[in-house]
């Protein structure tokens, strides 16, 4: 153990012992409950950006400008992405230690930061830029991009169950 991670220790005891963390973890359903909402949360984004970056693999819905379909999905992106926090720290208080000495968690949120810096930077100019502003080729790499790293969130978030 790193001194990084002793220097944390505190803070997650807190997390343990407070009424929030306590009222979770003690209920037989309200755990489930949150995460169900955090699951369909990350479902929700999920399918918010798959529409947007199979059109920009010139797959999916062709009729319409990829940046009209952002425009569409942004919404729901923005907020599924608030639900998921919002739950996520909730299920963070009602296993902080389990959580902090997890690598699976600390892949899900190294992923998880990258990601929503990634959609809100460089996929959202890309996106937004108009037709034939970027090459085809940087269109895929956009979204082949953004796919893996929405998918490591998730495949990532689902190995925390086996650590």
């Amino acid at each position: 153990m790193n001194f990084s991670m002793l220097h944390m220790l505190p803070f997650i005891e807190r997390v343990k012992a407070s009424w929030l963390g306590q009222m979770i973890s003690g209920s037989l359903w309200l755990l489930a409950v949150i995460e169900s909402v955090h699951l369909l949360a990350l479902a929700v984004i999920g399918g918010a950006v798959l529409i947007v970056d199979l059109r920009l693999l010139g797959l999916g819905i062709r009729e319409q400008p990829v940046e009209a379909i952002a425009r569409d999905a942004q919404p729901w992106f923005l907020w599924s992405w608030a639900v998921m926090i919002v739950t996520g720290v909730l299920l963070f208080a009602s296993e902080p230690e389990k959580l902090y000495y997890s690598p699976p968690f600390f892949w899900k949120m190294t992923f998880l930061t990258v990601a929503t810096i990634f959609a809100l930077t460089v996929r959202r100019r890309v996106v937004l830029a108009g037709e034939g502003r970027f090459s085809p080729a940087v269109l895929k790499l956009v979204a082949i991009t953004s796919l893996t790293l929405w998918l490591g969130v998730g495949a990532s978030g689902r190995w925390i169950g086996f650590g």
